[in-house]
């Protein structure tokens, strides 16, 4: 098990490319992550997470990388104005992928404006993550009470400092045109207009 002080750390990225799963900062809070192409880590960070049936949500540095990964350029299209943004956004996506939605048929997707996170994944691709806990417990606000629930059972932990205070994601999906509000979080969002709320 390693610590890094910076996401930007070369080995930190060639360890991401091997495969292995570790916690970070993100633009939100601290995350289980792994490189989302690979279905033997992300299946290690679900049994990680003890989560059978529920998604975790890609980060990415820009469309291009979703679209790689298997999504529909045309439903991304269509929301690429909220982004970069702590906003993550439900995408229909199909069978091919089901080692990510877990059957769900869609994915929680963002791109993020942190630039030591962007920086990380135009070398890696994109990354699935997870909130950094168990579930009904806090989430890691630190890297320290991330260890207390990991421990040695992941790879790496980027220490991104005290992230006290900050917000998940906003997670919305849109319907017909309708944005439907899953989960309130860091960015307020008009369901009426479906723009972000300064």
């Amino acid at each position: 098990m390693l610590r890094f002080d910076s996401p930007a750390s070369p080995e930190l990225i060639a360890m991401l490319k091997a495969g292995a799963v570790g916690v970070l900062p993100t633009d939100t809070v601290y995350g289980l992550a792994c490189l989302a192409t690979d279905k033997t880590a992300v299946a290690r960070l679900y049994e990680l997470k003890a989560r059978e049936h529920k998604p975790g949500t890609i980060i990415a540095a820009d469309i291009q990388q979703l679209v790689d990964l298997g999504l529909k350029r045309r439903y991304l299209k269509a929301v690429t104005h909220l982004w970069p943004n702590s906003l993550s956004i439900i995408i229909p996506c199909g069978s091919e992928l089901n080692y990510l939605h877990k059957s769900k048929n869609g994915l929680a997707v963002r791109l993020i404006a942190d630039s030591s996170i962007q920086a990380l994944l135009s070398q890696t691709g994109p990354l699935l993550t997870t909130s950094a806990n168990h579930p009904d417990q806090p989430i890691a606000a630190t890297v320290k009470l991330a260890q207390q629930y990991f421990n040695g059972q992941v790879d790496f932990y980027v220490n991104g400092g005290d992230l006290t205070g900050r917000l998940p994601s906003t997670l919305i999906r849109v319907v017909d045109d309708a944005i439907e509000v899953l989960r309130p979080g860091a960015v307020t969002i008009n369901p009426e207009t479906g723009e972000i709320v300064k």
